[in-house]
């Protein structure tokens, strides 16, 4: 399986699976892990998707909320 291939199946996965993928692959890439940060950052990712998943919250790109 080739890149573009094995990126068309991740993103077929949930907005969920496709944030720890993208987590893990960047972690890859990365020397020392500092636990606490990374356990902060993936209980934010959670509860921004949980707000998503429930309607408290819409999803938005990345440049929307961005004033020049």
């Amino acid at each position: 399986m080739d890149a573009r291939q094995l990126l068309s199946e991740a993103l077929l996965l949930s907005d969920e699976e496709r944030a720890a993928l993208a987590g893990e692959l960047i972690q890859s890439l990365e020397g020392e892990i500092d636990a606490d940060a990374e356990a902060a950052w993936s209980a934010e990712i959670r509860s921004r998707l949980e707000r998503v998943d429930t309607g408290r919250r819409t999803k938005h790109h990345g440049s929307c909320g961005l004033q020049p």
